[in-house]
């Protein structure tokens, strides 16, 4: 397999560090604004979003916004997958920075029910969607640029940068959220407080805008533009699923792994401080533990992107999965028992550690099943629509738990199932995929020679 690298080298012109610092800033834009959402979801909008009342059903429809960007982001991924495939990695990136970054900041603007009734939940609801649609787009593109931008035998620790921006974002947002909580009175943090983590997204977009405006579009798409000039057009879609559907299909179901997260950053921290289910767990506590818990998987995540490079992505991904699943388990039962060290140190061993197996290695798996031609539009479609499940995991633990602590082992089982069938997707995909040239790479191995001959030529 080394000589099949030397024999058809990676094209020149490569610059891996810096598309990947332009895709961790933007996903740690993008996962700050999302993780905002998800933790006034949580704390707050359920009380200035939605009708007084009955608090366990203005929480579950708040949980419920939190997934409705999820609907959008099907939808998003096949406008953002044919614009990445047919006008570049480099205008995806900037389109979805800047939609996430605007409808961030206008939901920190946004006025609430009390002052214009059903007019607020309305508008929340849509400013979300945009949200969804931007995302729909962000991560592949930032996993298609850092990927093609990458050398061959470490492809893996330059992608996993996307996802250290992402855990960076979730670090972020409840570190900004945590002093706002502890030091307003409620009063202040429903009326205005809640606003400011809204209104600093605003900043880092100028920053992420900033770094993503110098960066080069990827020799893999260069010379795959060069050639499709020389032939009739294709749309990617139609290439895509008319020879790449088994490649869509195992993304969308390894993709139900996301959901670990949100039932980590959302579910669980509506789980353990409302008062609905009487654990008693102080917010700060919990907020505390998103922040120790993504710190620990800045760290963790490089180190099993790079052990992915030597070993291979399916032993990674897949046993990181599995263990994602059990650790969710005995996460809930913690919270249920009101254990405060217990909840740290599990929840640490889950989101620090255990799950950032396969959140490290999944971008390059997923963009491993494609070819330049279709790798962004694979890798937008099967995520978003997986992601799908995550989206409303919130939601679906609310209603699966009953209102009451006795019921987590429904939601320890749902998550499961859902890392069981993640696992399963990767395990029975292609083997090696980690030794290939990126020219090579989601091609039919027969043909994957003379297309890394021209490809190399053509850059």
């Amino acid at each position: 397999m080394a000589s099949t690298s030397s024999t058809h080298p990676a094209p020149t012109g490569r610059t891996p560090r810096k598309a990947a610092v332009a895709a961790w800033s933007g996903s740690a834009l993008e996962y700050y604004d999302l993780a905002i959402y998800g933790t006034a979801a949580a704390l707050v909008f359920p009380k200035i979003f939605f009708p007084e009342g009955d608090g366990h059903a203005a929480t579950i429809a708040s949980l419920a916004t939190f997934g409705v960007a999820y609907v959008a982001r099907p939808f998003g991924s096949f406008l953002m997958g044919h614009i990445g495939d047919r006008l570049g990695r480099k205008t995806v990136l900037i389109g979805t920075l800047l939609l996430m970054g605007v409808s961030t900041f206008l939901i920190g603007v946004l006025p609430t029910y009390s002052q214009v009734g059903l007019l607020a939940p309305a508008l929340l609801v849509a400013l979300r969607l945009l949200q969804g649609l931007s995302a729909a787009g962000e991560q592949a593109g930032a996993n298609s640029m850092s990927f093609e931008h990458a050398p061959d035998r470490r492809r893996g620790f330059f992608t996993s940068f996307t996802l250290s921006g992402t855990q960076a974002g979730q670090v972020l947002a409840p570190a900004v959220f945590l002093p706002v909580a502890a030091v307003m009175p409620e009063e202040q943090l429903l009326s205005w407080g809640w606003r400011v983590p809204f209104w600093l997204s605003a900043v880092l977009l100028v920053v992420g805008f900033l770094i993503r405006r110098s960066l080069e579009e990827t020799p893999e798409f260069t010379a795959q533009a060069a050639e499709k000039a020389a032939r009739p057009p294709r749309t990617p879609l139609a290439e895509l699923f008319r020879d790449h559907r088994s490649g869509v299909l195992r993304v969308f179901f390894a993709a139900f792994i996301a959901m670990v997260n949100t039932t980590f950053q959302v579910f669980a921290l509506n789980f353990a401080t409302s008062d609905d289910y009487g654990i008693g767990i102080d917010r700060n506590t919990m907020l505390w533990l998103a922040i120790v818990s993504n710190l620990v998987a800045i760290a963790t995540i490089p180190a099993w992107a790079t052990l992915s490079d030597r070993i291979g992505r399916k032993q990674v991904f897949v046993t990181g999965a599995l263990g994602s699943g059990v650790l969710t388990a005995a996460f809930l039962w913690a919270i249920s028992t009101g254990s405060v060290t217990l909840v740290f140190v599990l929840g640490i061993a889950l989101a620090g550690v255990v799950y950032s197996m396969p959140n490290a290695v999944w971008p390059a798996t997923y963009a491993e099943y494609f070819p330049t031609s279709v790798r962004l539009s694979g890798m937008a479609v099967g995520t978003q629509f997986g992601f799908a499940l995550a989206g409303f995991t919130p939601s679906i633990a609310g209603a699966l738990v009953g209102g009451s602590p006795e019921g987590w082992w429904k939601v320890a089982l749902f998550a499961f199932g859902a890392c069981l069938v993640s696992s399963v997707a990767v395990l029975t995909g292609p083997r090696a995929t980690h030794l290939l040239p990126t020219a090579e790479v989601g091609l039919p191995r027969s043909a994957a020679p003379a297309v890394a001959r021209t490809t190399a030529s053509a850059a």
